[in-house]
Protein backbone atom coordinates (compact mmCIF):
# COMPACT_ATOMS: atom_id res chain seq x y z
CA UNK A 1 0.00 0.00 0.00
CA UNK A 2 2.64 2.55 0.69
CA UNK A 3 4.75 1.92 -2.83
CA UNK A 4 1.93 3.12 -4.22
CA UNK A 5 1.56 6.21 -1.78
CA UNK A 6 4.36 8.49 -3.41
CA UNK A 7 5.65 10.81 -0.51
CA UNK A 8 7.57 10.44 3.11
CA UNK A 9 6.19 8.47 5.39
CA UNK A 10 8.27 8.50 8.77
CA UNK A 11 11.38 9.61 7.06
CA UNK A 12 11.22 6.94 4.46
CA UNK A 13 10.33 7.63 0.99
CA UNK A 14 7.90 5.36 -1.13
CA UNK A 15 7.89 6.24 -4.85
CA UNK A 16 8.23 4.29 -8.39
CA UNK A 17 11.82 3.06 -8.82
CA UNK A 18 12.89 3.24 -5.29
CA UNK A 19 15.56 1.50 -4.31
CA UNK A 20 16.58 0.77 -0.30
CA UNK A 21 18.41 -1.65 1.67
CA UNK A 22 19.18 -1.61 5.34
CA UNK A 23 21.30 -3.69 6.91
CA UNK A 24 18.97 -5.70 9.77
CA UNK A 25 20.98 -4.07 13.20
CA UNK A 26 20.70 -7.91 14.47
CA UNK A 27 23.40 -8.49 11.41
CA UNK A 28 25.21 -5.24 12.02
CA UNK A 29 25.86 -6.24 15.71
CA UNK A 30 26.62 -10.03 14.65
CA UNK A 31 28.64 -9.82 11.90
CA UNK A 32 29.70 -6.15 11.45
CA UNK A 33 30.14 -4.28 14.89
CA UNK A 34 31.97 -7.15 16.49
CA UNK A 35 34.28 -7.66 13.03
CA UNK A 36 37.51 -5.99 13.56
CA UNK A 37 37.71 -5.26 9.81
CA UNK A 38 34.69 -3.90 9.74
CA UNK A 39 33.76 -1.67 12.89
CA UNK A 40 35.50 0.74 12.52
CA UNK A 41 33.74 2.27 9.02
CA UNK A 42 31.05 0.35 7.53
CA UNK A 43 27.14 0.55 5.10
CA UNK A 44 24.17 0.99 7.24
CA UNK A 45 21.66 1.56 5.03
CA UNK A 46 22.14 2.13 0.99
CA UNK A 47 19.22 3.73 -1.51
CA UNK A 48 18.28 5.51 -4.81
CA UNK A 49 15.18 7.61 -4.87
CA UNK A 50 14.63 8.87 -8.27
CA UNK A 51 12.71 11.88 -8.55
CA UNK A 52 11.61 11.88 -5.36
CA UNK A 53 8.70 14.12 -5.36
CA UNK A 54 6.92 14.89 -1.48
CA UNK A 55 10.58 13.46 -0.33
CA UNK A 56 11.00 15.30 3.16
CA UNK A 57 12.82 14.65 6.43
CA UNK A 58 13.30 15.91 9.67
CA UNK A 59 15.53 14.27 12.81
CA UNK A 60 15.65 16.73 15.68
CA UNK A 61 18.95 14.41 17.02
CA UNK A 62 20.53 13.33 13.86
CA UNK A 63 21.40 10.26 12.81
CA UNK A 64 23.54 7.71 15.02
CA UNK A 65 25.66 7.44 11.57
CA UNK A 66 26.38 10.18 8.91
CA UNK A 67 25.03 10.40 5.50
CA UNK A 68 26.18 10.54 1.99
CA UNK A 69 23.60 12.36 -0.71
CA UNK A 70 24.65 12.77 -4.00
CA UNK A 71 22.28 14.07 -6.39
CA UNK A 72 22.23 13.17 -10.26
CA UNK A 73 19.14 15.14 -11.67
CA UNK A 74 16.65 17.68 -10.13
CA UNK A 75 17.16 20.35 -6.87
CA UNK A 76 16.50 19.75 -3.10
CA UNK A 77 17.45 21.42 -0.16
CA UNK A 78 18.95 20.49 3.31
CA UNK A 79 19.55 21.97 7.12
CA UNK A 80 22.04 21.51 9.26
CA UNK A 81 20.75 23.16 12.32
CA UNK A 82 19.76 26.73 11.53
CA UNK A 83 21.99 26.93 8.14
CA UNK A 84 19.82 25.86 4.80
CA UNK A 85 21.69 24.46 1.67
CA UNK A 86 20.58 24.44 -1.73
CA UNK A 87 21.42 21.45 -4.32
CA UNK A 88 21.57 20.75 -7.42
CA UNK A 89 22.81 18.05 -10.21
CA UNK A 90 26.19 16.35 -9.58
CA UNK A 91 26.33 18.17 -5.99
CA UNK A 92 26.75 15.97 -3.02
CA UNK A 93 26.73 16.77 1.12
CA UNK A 94 27.43 14.61 4.13
CA UNK A 95 25.13 15.37 7.13
CA UNK A 96 27.25 14.38 10.37
CA UNK A 97 25.82 11.71 13.07
CA UNK A 98 24.27 13.17 16.04
CA UNK A 99 23.16 16.46 14.31
CA UNK A 100 19.46 17.99 13.84
CA UNK A 101 18.91 18.18 10.20
CA UNK A 102 16.06 18.14 7.50
CA UNK A 103 16.45 17.89 3.74
CA UNK A 104 13.87 17.66 1.07
CA UNK A 105 13.42 17.89 -2.89
CA UNK A 106 12.34 20.64 -4.77
CA UNK A 107 8.24 20.88 -5.45
CA UNK A 108 9.12 21.72 -9.05
CA UNK A 109 11.49 19.72 -10.06
CA UNK A 110 12.64 17.00 -7.33
CA UNK A 111 15.89 15.19 -6.81
CA UNK A 112 17.30 12.17 -7.55
CA UNK A 113 19.55 11.11 -5.19
CA UNK A 114 22.05 8.18 -4.23
CA UNK A 115 22.57 8.28 -0.66
CA UNK A 116 24.27 5.89 2.00
CA UNK A 117 23.91 5.96 6.00
CA UNK A 118 27.78 4.74 6.92
CA UNK A 119 29.11 4.22 10.78
CA UNK A 120 31.66 2.76 12.32
CA UNK A 121 33.89 3.48 15.49
CA UNK A 122 35.91 5.95 13.69
CA UNK A 123 33.02 8.43 12.50
CA UNK A 124 34.22 11.02 15.21
CA UNK A 125 37.72 10.96 13.98
CA UNK A 126 36.51 10.88 10.13
CA UNK A 127 34.38 13.99 11.03
CA UNK A 128 37.17 15.34 12.41
CA UNK A 129 39.36 15.57 9.21
CA UNK A 130 39.34 18.78 7.18
CA UNK A 131 38.78 17.46 4.41
CA UNK A 132 35.21 16.30 5.60
CA UNK A 133 33.84 19.11 7.35
CA UNK A 134 34.11 21.15 3.89
CA UNK A 135 31.94 18.75 2.39
CA UNK A 136 29.22 19.35 5.32
CA UNK A 137 28.17 22.05 2.39
CA UNK A 138 27.01 21.47 -1.02
CA UNK A 139 30.16 20.28 -3.13
CA UNK A 140 29.99 19.72 -7.09
CA UNK A 141 32.31 17.12 -8.18
CA UNK A 142 33.58 15.46 -11.08
CA UNK A 143 32.44 12.19 -12.66
CA UNK A 144 34.74 10.22 -14.95
CA UNK A 145 31.61 7.20 -14.62
CA UNK A 146 33.35 5.75 -11.80
CA UNK A 147 30.90 6.48 -9.27
CA UNK A 148 27.38 4.80 -10.35
CA UNK A 149 28.88 1.93 -11.27
CA UNK A 150 30.97 1.46 -7.77
CA UNK A 151 27.71 2.12 -5.81
CA UNK A 152 25.56 -0.57 -8.22
CA UNK A 153 28.07 -3.21 -7.14
CA UNK A 154 28.23 -2.42 -3.52
CA UNK A 155 24.00 -2.40 -3.59
CA UNK A 156 24.14 -5.71 -6.07
CA UNK A 157 26.48 -7.06 -3.65
CA UNK A 158 24.26 -6.17 -0.51
CA UNK A 159 21.17 -7.70 -2.77
CA UNK A 160 23.18 -11.20 -2.41
CA UNK A 161 22.89 -11.39 1.00
CA UNK A 162 24.65 -10.78 4.47
CA UNK A 163 27.55 -13.26 4.19
CA UNK A 164 31.13 -12.41 5.42
CA UNK A 165 32.41 -12.47 1.90
CA UNK A 166 29.68 -10.26 1.06
CA UNK A 167 29.79 -7.85 3.74
CA UNK A 168 34.04 -7.31 3.62
CA UNK A 169 33.58 -6.66 -0.18
CA UNK A 170 30.96 -3.69 0.47
CA UNK A 171 32.29 -2.09 2.77
CA UNK A 172 35.66 -1.87 1.71
CA UNK A 173 34.28 -0.60 -1.50
CA UNK A 174 33.00 1.65 0.69
CA UNK A 175 36.12 3.35 1.93
CA UNK A 176 36.50 3.91 -1.84
CA UNK A 177 33.36 5.20 -2.75
CA UNK A 178 33.53 7.84 0.18
CA UNK A 179 37.20 9.37 -1.39
CA UNK A 180 35.48 9.65 -4.90
CA UNK A 181 33.64 12.14 -3.57
CA UNK A 182 35.61 13.20 -0.43
CA UNK A 183 39.04 13.55 -2.15
CA UNK A 184 37.14 14.25 -5.94
CA UNK A 185 40.25 16.46 -7.34
CA UNK A 186 42.56 13.57 -6.64
CA UNK A 187 41.02 10.84 -8.82
CA UNK A 188 41.82 14.04 -11.67
CA UNK A 189 44.47 15.48 -13.40
CA UNK A 190 43.92 19.10 -12.81
CA UNK A 191 42.83 21.48 -15.43
CA UNK A 192 44.73 24.33 -16.20
CA UNK A 193 41.65 26.49 -15.06
CA UNK A 194 41.16 24.72 -11.76
CA UNK A 195 42.34 26.56 -8.67
CA UNK A 196 44.67 24.44 -6.10
CA UNK A 197 44.60 25.96 -2.49
CA UNK A 198 47.51 27.16 -1.50
CA UNK A 199 48.95 24.15 1.13
CA UNK A 200 48.11 21.24 -2.21
CA UNK A 201 49.82 24.10 -4.57
CA UNK A 202 53.11 24.38 -1.41
CA UNK A 203 53.40 20.80 -1.55
CA UNK A 204 53.70 20.70 -5.72
CA UNK A 205 56.22 23.31 -4.93
CA UNK A 206 58.10 21.49 -2.20
CA UNK A 207 58.28 18.27 -4.59
CA UNK A 208 59.52 20.28 -7.42
CA UNK A 209 62.54 21.87 -5.30
CA UNK A 210 63.12 18.50 -3.56
CA UNK A 211 66.86 19.00 -3.50
CA UNK A 212 66.83 22.49 -2.60
CA UNK A 213 66.86 24.20 0.27
CA UNK A 214 63.47 26.93 0.89
CA UNK A 215 62.37 28.91 3.77
CA UNK A 216 59.75 29.07 5.12
CA UNK A 217 59.59 33.11 4.36
CA UNK A 218 59.74 32.21 0.73
CA UNK A 219 57.30 29.66 1.33
CA UNK A 220 54.94 32.03 2.94
CA UNK A 221 55.30 34.93 1.03
CA UNK A 222 54.86 33.05 -2.27
CA UNK A 223 50.81 32.87 -1.21
CA UNK A 224 50.90 36.21 -0.32
CA UNK A 225 50.49 34.79 3.61
CA UNK A 226 52.41 35.98 6.75
CA UNK A 227 54.33 33.32 8.07
CA UNK A 228 52.06 32.23 11.29
CA UNK A 229 49.13 32.24 8.99
CA UNK A 230 50.83 29.96 6.18
CA UNK A 231 52.08 27.67 8.73
CA UNK A 232 48.51 27.74 10.61
CA UNK A 233 46.88 26.73 7.35
CA UNK A 234 49.34 23.97 6.55
CA UNK A 235 49.08 22.57 9.95
CA UNK A 236 45.77 22.53 9.65
CA UNK A 237 45.77 20.29 6.39
CA UNK A 238 48.57 18.19 6.53
CA UNK A 239 49.47 17.69 10.54
CA UNK A 240 52.49 19.02 10.23
CA UNK A 241 55.23 22.54 10.27
CA UNK A 242 55.85 23.16 6.42
CA UNK A 243 59.59 22.88 6.34
CA UNK A 244 58.92 19.29 8.82
CA UNK A 245 56.87 18.05 6.00
CA UNK A 246 59.33 19.25 3.83
CA UNK A 247 62.36 17.40 5.66
CA UNK A 248 60.34 14.23 5.72
CA UNK A 249 60.00 14.32 1.71
CA UNK A 250 63.41 14.59 1.71
CA UNK A 251 64.03 11.85 3.26
CA UNK A 252 61.05 9.58 1.40
CA UNK A 253 63.52 10.76 -1.58
CA UNK A 254 66.23 9.71 0.41
CA UNK A 255 65.06 6.47 1.15
CA UNK A 256 64.83 5.62 -2.43
CA UNK A 257 68.46 6.56 -2.98
CA UNK A 258 69.35 3.84 -0.91
CA UNK A 259 67.38 1.50 -1.83
CA UNK A 260 68.07 1.89 -5.72
CA UNK A 261 71.19 3.49 -5.57
CA UNK A 262 75.07 2.85 -4.58
CA UNK A 263 75.57 6.59 -3.98
CA UNK A 264 77.22 7.68 -0.30
CA UNK A 265 75.82 8.64 2.25
CA UNK A 266 77.47 11.87 1.80
CA UNK A 267 77.04 11.97 -1.55
CA UNK A 268 72.68 11.84 -1.15
CA UNK A 269 72.83 13.86 2.08
CA UNK A 270 74.47 16.90 -0.46
CA UNK A 271 71.67 15.78 -2.89
CA UNK A 272 69.19 16.83 -1.10
CA UNK A 273 70.67 20.41 -0.10
CA UNK A 274 71.96 19.35 3.45
CA UNK A 275 75.78 20.85 3.85
CA UNK A 276 76.35 18.54 6.69
CA UNK A 277 76.14 14.92 6.70
CA UNK A 278 75.99 14.25 10.06
CA UNK A 279 73.17 16.44 10.57
CA UNK A 280 71.01 14.96 7.59
CA UNK A 281 71.77 11.55 9.48
CA UNK A 282 70.44 13.03 12.46
CA UNK A 283 67.29 13.79 10.66
CA UNK A 284 66.99 10.59 8.76
CA UNK A 285 67.30 8.64 12.32
CA UNK A 286 64.83 10.87 14.24
CA UNK A 287 62.23 10.49 10.65
CA UNK A 288 62.87 6.94 9.66
CA UNK A 289 63.73 5.53 13.17
CA UNK A 290 67.15 3.99 11.98
CA UNK A 291 70.34 5.31 10.18
CA UNK A 292 71.01 5.82 6.68
CA UNK A 293 73.12 2.90 6.88
CA UNK A 294 71.52 1.09 9.20
CA UNK A 295 68.57 1.44 6.79
CA UNK A 296 70.71 0.13 3.48
CA UNK A 297 71.70 -2.74 5.51
CA UNK A 298 68.30 -3.86 6.54
CA UNK A 299 66.70 -3.00 3.13
CA UNK A 300 69.38 -5.36 1.25
CA UNK A 301 68.96 -8.08 3.58
CA UNK A 302 65.38 -7.79 2.81
CA UNK A 303 65.81 -7.65 -0.83
CA UNK A 304 68.26 -10.83 -0.97
CA UNK A 305 65.50 -12.97 1.45
CA UNK A 306 62.93 -12.30 -1.18
CA UNK A 307 64.71 -12.71 -4.03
Amino acid sequence: MKENKEGSHKNIWYGVGRQRIEIPRTILKSRVQSNPLLKHLHICSIGYYPKAKDHYTYRKKGLAENFLFYCVDGHGWYKIGDQRHEVGPNEFFILPQNTEHAYGSSQEHPWSIYWIHFGGDSLKELNGIQAVQKHFKPFYIRNNGDLLPLFSRIYKTLELGYSIDNLLFANMCLSHFLTLFIYNTRHYEPAPSDKIDCVDSAILFMQEHINDNISLNELSSQYNYSVSRFSNLFKQKTGYAPIDYFVQMKMQKACQQLDFTTRSVKDIAFSMGFDDPYYFSKRFRTIIGMSPKKYRSVNNDQHQQEE
